[in-house]
């Protein structure tokens, strides 16, 4: 008799909807990946950039939204790629409905915490990278770096720190001080 081996579960967007309510996960080619809360670090520096952005584009009245997470973005048609970036900036609002950005937004950053290392490192850069993502930033609070991918323009990747003043691409004039981030 030839021994049966287990079969791995294929997960669905309506997995994702039927989830306990206040839990976050991410759904990658039919895995789901559990999000821990955020430390306190974590939300001062999403608070930090939601404003810095939020504030760009109002003042300028420009037609973009950025969106803190939980935010849903469906990268690409098929609903197998569900993910809840920290930062999402789109400025195609056709993109936008109430359940979320149906394609790739215009920028994306992800604040690195120790269980997304290698998920914001590779997997999701990967996933932005082939969706469209014109901008991607990695924040990492426990290397005090941040990485910006100029995919619009297939750029090298920029390492800054966390005492830089750092350009926006995806905008001509739009700098983010780190300088003033306070923990």
């Amino acid at each position: 008799m030839t021994p049966v081996l287990a079969q791995e579960k294929f997960y669905t967007i309506d997995d994702i909807y039927h989830l306990p309510e206040g839990k976050r996960a991410e759904l990658v080619d039919g895995q789901i990946y559990d999000m821990a809360p955020p430390t306190r670090k974590h939300q001062e520096i999403l608070s930090f950039l939601h404003a810095a952005i939020y504030n760009y584009i109002t003042g300028n009245k420009g037609e973009c939204k950025v969106y803190p997470a939980p935010f849903a973005v469906f990268l690409f048609a098929d609903d197998s790629k569900y993910l809840e970036p920290d930062i999402s900036v789109i400025c195609d609002k056709g993109k936008l409905d109430e359940h979320g950005c149906k394609g790739a937004p215009d920028w994306v950053v992800e604040i690195v915490s120790p269980g997304s290392r290698s998920m914001d490192y590779y997997t999701k850069l990967s996933l932005y990278r082939s969706a469209g993502v014109r901008e991607y930033w990695i924040v990492d609070p426990m290397k005090q770096i941040i990485l910006v991918y100029d995919m619009e323009h297939d750029a090298a990747p920029a390492i800054y720190a966390f005492a830089d003043n750092i350009k926006a691409n995806i905008y001509e004039d739009l700098w983010i001080d780190f300088r003033k981030l306070e923990f």
